[in-house]
C-alpha cells in the first residue's frame, strides 16, 4: 500500500502546484453560487429559488464539467510518462503497473474529490447562512447526495482517460481522444437515442430504450440527482425514458459505481499490455 499512497502524493502535489485542485474549487464555487441566486433570472426571478430547482441546475451544469475536467487531468497520465520517460524509470523500481494506475487514480481521484467539496460546499454553506428559513436537513442531504454523485461521475471518467493514455502512442493522440469522449458521452449520446426514438416511430421497443441510459455514466448521474426529489417535471429530452426504468435509486448508484470500476479495469489490462 505504500508505493500506491506514495504515487497518489506525488499526483496530488502536482495537482496543487499546477494549482489545478484551486482552480477547479474555485470554478465550481462560482458557479455553484451564480446558479444558487441567478439560476431563475430567465424567468424573471433572482434569488434563491428552492433546493430541487437548485441541485437539479447544479447537475445540469456538472454533467458538462465534471467528465471534461476529469479527462483533462488525467488523459496524459500514462502517455504523458512515456514519452517523458520516466515510465521507464518508474517500472525499474518494485512497483508493479497496476500500483503506478492505482496510485495515479487515488491522487486524481482525491483531487477532484476536494475540489468537489470545496467547492459545492461553499455554495451549500453560503445557502445555510444566507437563506431565510431554508430546510438544513433537506440542504445537508441534497448537497451530500450531489457532491458524492458528481464525485463517483469524474472518477468514472478518470478511468475513462486511463484507457485512452493507455492506448495512445502520444499526448496529443490521447487530447484528441479526451475531447472525443467527452463530446459523445455529454452531447451526442443522447441525441442518438432521440433520432433513434423518433426515426422509428414507435417501433423500437419501448421496454429496451430506457435502459440504453445506463450505457452513459452522464445520464445515470443525472437520473440519480433527479430522482431524489418529487422531480418528475424536471426531466427533460430523453431523460423522461429514465420514468419508464423498472429500478430502485440503489440500482442507479450500483450502475454509477460499476462505471467507475469497469473502466479502471479495462485502463489496467491495456496498461498491462502496453510496450514501454
Amino acid at each position: 500500500m505504500t508505493p500506491i499512497w506514495n504515487m497518489a502524493r506525488k499526483e496530488l502535489s502536482d495537482g496543487l502546484r499546477n494549482r489545478w485542485l484551486l482552480a477547479i474549487s474555485l470554478l465550481f464555487a462560482v458557479l455553484a453560487l451564480g446558479i444558487a441566486w441567478l439560476g431563475a433570472a430567465a424567468s424573471g426571478q433572482l434569488g434563491f429559488t428552492s433546493i430541487p430547482a437548485t441541485v437539479a441546475s447544479l447537475a445540469s451544469l456538472a454533467t458538462f464539467l465534471m467528465p471534461l475536467i476529469a479527462l483533462l487531468l488525467a488523459y496524459d497520465a500514462i502517455v504523458g510518462e512515456d514519452e517523458s520517460g520516466t515510465l521507464l524509470l518508474l517500472l525499474t523500481y518494485p512497483l508493479g503497473r497496476g500500483q503506478i494506475l492505482l496510485g495515479k487514480f487515488l491522487g486524481h481521484g482525491l483531487t477532484l474529490a476536494l475540489a468537489t467539496l470545496i467547492g459545492f460546499g461553499c455554495a451549500m454553506l453560503a445557502i445555510a447562512l444566507l437563506v431565510e428559513d431554508v430546510e438544513l436537513p433537506l440542504l445537508l442531504w441534497a448537497f451530500g447526495r450531489f457532491m458524492v454523485s458528481s464525485t463517483l461521475l469524474g472518477w468514472g471518467f478518470l478511468g475513462l482517460a486511463y484507457v485512452l493514455s493507455s492506448v495512445s502512442a502520444e499526448k496529443s493522440t490521447a487530447a484528441g481522444l479526451a475531447l472525443g469522449v467527452w463530446f459523445f458521452f455529454v452531447l451526442v449520446f443522447d441525441l442518438v437515442l432521440l433520432a433513434l426514438l423518433v426515426l422509428s416511430e414507435g417501433q423500437f421497443s419501448p421496454k429496451l430504450l430506457p435502459w440504453l441510459l445506463l450505457l452513459n455514466p452522464a445520464d445515470v448521474y443525472r437520473l440519480i440527482n433527479l430522482s431524489g426529489f418529487e422531480a418528475g417535471a424536471n426531466m427533460a429530452g430523453v431523460l423522461t425514458l429514465g420514468k419508464d426504468l423498472p429500478l430502485p435509486g440503489s440500482m442507479l448508484w450500483l450502475c454509477l459505481g460499476l462505471w467507475v470500476v469497469a473502466p479502471l479495469c479495462l485502463a489496467y489490462r491495456l496498461f498491462r499490455r502496453r510496450a514501454v
